[in-house]
């Protein structure tokens, strides 16, 4: 009987410890984005009339400075996020009745790799142009940029992804026109521009910068 109950014992703990295993990277991401939104919460409630990016691990990472013409710069990116991941409610939420001075998003290569639709792309993105309208008087829409065939990338998931991105960046100026956003179109990248494919590299990252801090100037004679 004891061995009976240790051998059961001991086919529970292998397979929690399978399931644990399972779920480890699932959970570590799940566990960075809420310690990076509790963070962000507590920085976007320290400041006045920001400017916010929202955007995935892309911008996550980026290299822009911390301020333009008096506007705190808020990196609000968080690894893994799409048009699909309610971002808008989040945002409204933490910046607590707060205005942005401008709100840029730069979300679409998570819903290309995970093969959404256009159609659901877009009503997803409508829905959080939406959302952010409501704090902020100048909202802007940056282009998808394009991943290499680097990494992990082949070049059959290249071409595969690079299609659902091109008709993602097809519908985007159209998209931000009737959320009251402006497009920002990325200029052409240098090859390469990322450092597994999908991440940019800082040649790449000099690019994305400067078509951002472009596309938000405008409101530096805004008062």
């Amino acid at each position: 009987m004891t061995r009976a109950r240790i051998g059961l014992a001991v086919l529970l703990i292998g397979a929690l410890a399978a399931g644990l295993s399972f779920f480890r990277k699932e959970a570590t991401v799940v566990s960075h984005r809420q310690a990076r939104q509790l963070v962000l919460h507590y920085t976007l409630s320290g400041v006045e009339a920001p400017i916010i990016l929202v955007g995935d691990s892309i911008t996550e990472a980026s290299t822009l400075p911390r301020a333009l013409c008096g506007h705190p710069i808020v990196n609000a990116g968080l690894n893994g996020a799409s048009t699909a991941s309610d971002l808008g409610t989040w945002l409204v939420e933490a910046l607590d009745g707060k205005r942005a001075a401008s709100i840029v998003v730069s979300l679409g290569t998570n819903d290309a790799l995970t093969a959404r639709s256009t159609q659901a792309f877009e009503a997803s993105y409508a829905a959080l142009l939406g959302e952010l309208a409501k704090v902020t008087d100048h909202l802007a829409v940056l282009a998808i940029p394009a991943i290499d065939v680097r990494g992990r990338v082949t070049a059959e998931l290249q071409a595969e992804v690079m299609g659902r991105i091109n008709d993602f960046n097809a519908v985007l100026p159209a998209l931000a026109g009737k959320g009251g956003a402006t497009f920002i179109a990325l200029p052409p990248m240098p090859t390469p521009h990322t450092t597994d494919g999908v991440h940019l590299n800082a040649a790449g990252y000099a690019a994305w910068d400067e078509a951002i801090l472009q596309g938000v100037s405008s409101i530096c004679g805004t008062h």
